[in-house]
């Protein structure tokens, strides 16, 4: 299995717990936050496409699809303590820019080589991971530890246990 297949690979459960965990919430529930001074859904949300979309970028230039014109600016940490739903996204528009944005990322692994996966990152990115490959894998992490706090909120809520 070449190493472009194996973190395609890593991607497939993240994609389906976010999508599981997802599925049954309102655009209401994404503004709830799982404690005090923890970031709502809505934001993480944000935070987790402009992470993708930006790491991506840095370790392949001009690699993925554009954001929306002020997404990003939207998903800053100076906006995560906003309870404002007008500063976000609908559950639907963040489902749409996620999708678009792991399309690009699916699609920039099929461009790399084996060997192109192995080049060392970027100093400043070393603590993503030593490579780019292990870069774009470090995705399938952040994903899930985000979803993991979600559990917390879906619990809140009543909601059934997916997993």
């Amino acid at each position: 299995m070449s190493i472009a297949a194996h973190i395609k690979s890593e991607l497939q459960l993240p994609t389906s717990v976010v999508q599981g965990y997802l599925q049954d919430l309102s655009d209401q529930d994404l503004m709830r936050r799982p404690v005090e001074n923890a970031n709502h859904i809505a934001w993480q949300l944000g935070h987790l496409i402009v992470a993708e979309h930006d790491l991506n970028n840095m370790v392949c230039p001009d690699s993925m699809p554009a954001l929306p014109e002020g997404f990003a600016e939207k998903h800053s940490k100076e906006t995560a303590s906003s309870d404002n739903p007008g500063d976000f996204c609908t559950k639907d528009e963040y489902l749409k820019y996620m999708d678009e944005q792991r399309a690009g990322t699916l699609a920039l692994l099929d461009r790399l080589s084996d060997e192109e996966l192995q080049v060392p990152a970027p100093e400043h990115l070393k603590m993503f991971g030593g490579t780019v490959g292990a870069v774009i894998a470090g995705q399938s992490a952040h994903w899930m530890m985000h979803a993991g706090q979600w559990v917390i909120v879906r619990r809140q809520l009543g909601k059934e246990a997916l997993f």
